[in-house]
């Protein structure tokens, strides 16, 4: 196989011989990675890429809000919604309409919190307040800590209310009366995020620069973890110490250094010094902003190991099912949930039509999912959906390809059903003018693919079953194509100055690149690979050097031929025939000196069927070549004692006069300049007058030199 392809997520197999064009290729699809690129309605796809029937999920009836910010679930019969830009908290009972609970004058309500009476606590921004409401209605102010963003509540195992705040980036600690006491400062922007262990550590997480802070009750405050990126968005806690954390957004270079200065957390407070870095959170991230994200993995020491990433996706929310012993991690912009496994296997559980998965809470076997853009409350279930889809991402042929075969490897246990189909269009979105999907393909190991003749295909796959227990399970794809030939094309064709040429190195001796027929094959090897790495460019006397660039649309490998001939004849006389490269010199003393042009033929044979291959060619600009000398004539010396003044004149056939120069030793050479002032034309008339040094040899040598490097030359005893 000379080539792999990887068009967007599947990879291009080349059969047959594995050349290009119009040989039959394939896309074929059985990697996770593959499988990712598509789009799933109802379709999770485990670790090893294989795809089954999702989780159910069943949305929750909500109010119709621009953004969900928070939630909480008091029980399976009473949940929480905080939202944003309206600054409400709406409760929903089971099967129950939503009912405004309480309204706060800010913007958005960013966490919600309940202490061990039921009272509940919510968090806003901007102009940060915590609220304390006790029943519908009812609530004021409980905490102001005069900070733009209240981003994370927690009540800790003490029953203590912990508020994460930004932008000046700190932990309060709040009493029973709504007095609060800074117990962590930090010079970075935001504190987004806290979890408490079961040794009563607090975990912190930053925005402005990513770090992970652990703030022990009665040691000094250290930074657990420095992340690349500007913040670290979630946190979650396993049973054996390990912490999971989402780090997002733009990555830092390492240099930034980190001062800890650390009284006790049990003391007034603890300052953390960090190099400021650019605000850059707020409610952009609620918008939809593209941005790179990573999944941490850090142990107890502090040893930081990398899970997940992607360029795009970035992790709003994270959970650890201690239950199942599996993290599960919610991303954005493509609305997905992903689930780590105890051996670190990550799989997708469900996609959504929403874009950001913004919020996840777990509630006994069930996760509760906040979701925006749109906004969404619903609860994914243990058990299975009946049926669901996998959308293909669109398959580019490159040019307008007829289908062959579409086959695939699934398991389909009675009871179950997968349903294939395709489309074809030649835009690179489906639209209005694809065409529509085909009937279902039946059988397993092929059939012809029945969608119109197009560069783009999609395909599809519904998956049914009649049971919650049982699901297909869909392993791999193939879909072979045939590309429309497509002639090509030469798009640039050069002729070097004459005698110019290319010499490859490092060589043993010097080799004229384009010039290489009697080398061997071991030689030529050798000789491509170092003209890959180093050439230079030197005067060989009578070579013409052609350089060309040449594509295919096919990617088809290219073969050429040159052909000369002299302006006035009307035949073409073969240079060479079977040329690979994309240079070619020859030696131009075998032919006689002229106006002649170049004309180079590409053609597509080494990829094609003898007869289907196609070419085109491109004319060269005309090309002079002359050999000839150029010519002194009516030499004259007139010497006045110390004076001399020499006359002559100068004629080329082909190419104009370029450099004249004169020698009387023991000087040396000397430039002169015809009568007119300039070198420029085929011929050129000449005076010079010459003082004679005092000791000279009375014998004067004129070289001249053409365009063409040719040189003529007079001696003259005077």
């Amino acid at each position: 196989m000379k080539r792999v392809w990887i068009p967007g997520f599947a990879v291009l197999v080349f059969l047959a011989q594995a050349l290009h064009g119009v040989v039959p290729q394939k896309w074929e699809m059985r990697s996770k990675d593959d499988f990712l690129k598509g789009k799933f309605y109802g379709i999770s796809v485990n670790y090893d890429g294989i795809l089954s029937l999702s989780p159910k999920e069943e949305e929750i009836k909500a109010p119709a809000e621009e953004f969900y910010l928070s939630l909480l679930l008091a029980s399976e019969q009473e949940i929480y919604l905080g939202t944003g830009h309206g600054g409400k908290i709406y409760r929903i009972g089971k099967n129950a309409e939503p009912e405004l609970y309480f309204q706060v004058p800010e913007m958005g309500v960013y966490c919600l919190a309940r202490d061990k009476k039921g009272n509940l606590y919510a968090g806003t921004s901007p102009n940060g307040k915590i609220y304390k409401i006790t029943d519908k209605g009812k609530g004021a102010p409980f905490f102001n800590p005069r900070e733009k963003y209240i981003w994370d509540l927690l009540f800790t195992q003490r029953d203590v209310l912990l508020a994460a705040v930004g932008e000046n980036g700190g932990v309060y600690e709040i009493n029973k009366q709504g007095e609060g006491k800074l117990i962590l400062k930090s010079e970075e922007n935001h504190i987004l995020c806290i979890k408490e262990n079961k040794n009563e550590d607090l975990i912190v997480g930053t925005g402005g620069k990513g770090l992970l802070y652990r703030v022990p009750r009665s040691k000094k405050v250290s930074v657990l973890f420095e992340s690349p990126h500007e913040e670290i968005k979630s946190i979650a806690l396993d049973e054996e110490g390990n912490i999971y954390a989402a780090a997002s957004g733009a990555v830092f270079s390492p240099e930034k250094k980190v001062d800890i200065q650390v009284p006790a957390r049990a003391e007034t407070g603890v300052a953390v010094t960090v190099t400021p870095s650019p605000d850059v959170l707020k409610e952009a991230l609620l918008l939809g902003r593209k941005q790179p994200g990573t999944l941490y993995k850090i142990n107890p020491e502090g040893m930081a190991r990398k899970l997940w990433s992607s360029s795009d996706e970035l992790i709003y929310s994270l959970i650890w099912n201690e239950e199942e012993k599996r993290l599960v991690f919610g991303t954005g912009d493509k609305g997905r949930i992903y689930a780590v496994d105890k051996d670190e296997k990550i799989s997708l559980l469900v996609q959504k039509k929403s874009e950001q998965i913004y919020h996840l809470l777990p509630f006994q076997s069930e996760i509760y999912l906040l979701s925006n853009n749109p906004s969404i409350l619903s609860v994914l279930y243990p058990e299975q959906v009946f049926q669901g889809e996998y959308l293909s991402q669109v398959m580019d042929a490159k040019t307008i390809s007829s289908w062959g075969r579409i086959e695939w490897e699934a398991e389909i246990p009675s009871g179950t059903t997968l349903q294939f189909q395709t489309r074809s269009g030649n835009s690179s979105r489906p639209n209005e003018t694809w065409s529509n999907w085909s009937p279902p393909y039946q059988k397993e190991d092929g059939e012809q693919i029945l969608s119109p003749k197009a560069r783009y295909l999609q395909f599809k796959v519904l998956f049914k079953t009649q049971s919650g227990k049982i699901t297909p399970l869909f392993h791999k794809i193939s879909l072979f194509y045939l590309q429309t030939n497509i002639a090509p094309v030469i798009t640039r064709l050069t002729l070097l100055p004459a005698s110019v040429v290319f010499l490859k190195l490092p060589e043993q001796a010097e080799v004229i690149w384009g010039d290489e027929e009697n080398l061997t094959e071991k030689t030529k090897a050798r000789e491509k690979l170092s003209a890959l790495i180093l050439t230079k460019k030197v005067e060989k006397k009578g070579f013409q050097t052609i350089t060309w660039e040449a594509s295919d649309e096919n990617e088809d490998d290219l073969q050429f031929s040159l052909y000369i001939k002299e302006v006035k004849m009307s035949k073409w006389r073969v240079l060479k025939e079977k040329w690979r490269d994309t240079i070619y010199a020859f030696d131009t003393f075998s032919f006689p000196d002229g106006i002649y042009i170049v004309k180079v033929v590409a053609t597509d044979i080494p990829s094609n069927p003898k007869g289907s291959e196609l070419s085109s060619d491109k004319i060269s600009r005309p090309l002079i070549i002359d050999n000839s000398l150029p010519v002194i004539r009516n030499f004259k010396v007139v010497r006045n004692k110390s004076r001399l003044t020499v006359t002559f004149f100068t004629e080329d056939s082909m190419s104009f006069i370029k450099e004249v120069k004169y020698l009387i030793r023991p000087d040396e050479w000397c430039s002169v300049f015809p009568v007119d002032g300039i070198c420029d034309s085929k011929n050129e008339s000449f005076e010079i007058n010459i003082t004679l040094p005092p000791k000279f040899d009375n014998l004067i040598t004129v070289k001249v030199k053409d365009s063409h490097g040719n040189i003529g030359v007079h001696r003259h005893t005077f």
